[in-house]
């Protein structure tokens, strides 16, 4: 199994348009490339939220190869929408594990 995770804090003042954006379009069109078999997303607990709310997705794919699947195939069409939707609104970092 790996799990593709994607952290991600954004500004409060577009949060909630985002969260919605996330839930509603984003992560089932990523889920329905094929490539991962399931998805959840979490909200990080913080103390201090005062320039944003911090959120881990995990993707779970079955192989390294669908992972670079999505990397190579769908990947870039991704960021690209969200850095249009929210342009200078969020900063993000990406992991991938493999469970042992």
């Amino acid at each position: 199994m790996i799990l593709f995770n994607i952290t991600t804090k954004i500004d409060l003042d577009v949060h909630d348009v985002w969260l919605n954006w996330m839930k509603e379009d984003q992560l089932p069109r990523i889920l329905g490339t094929g490539c991962f078999t399931d998805y959840k997303m979490f909200r990080i607990l913080e103390d201090n939220t005062t320039d944003g709310i911090t959120y881990a997705v995990q993707f779970f794919a079955n192989t390294m190869g669908d992972y670079f699947d999505y990397i190579n195939k769908y990947a870039p069409s991704f960021q690209k929408e969200m850095k249009d939707a929210f342009p200078d609104k969020y900063v993000t970092f990406q992991t991938v594990l493999k469970e042992v």
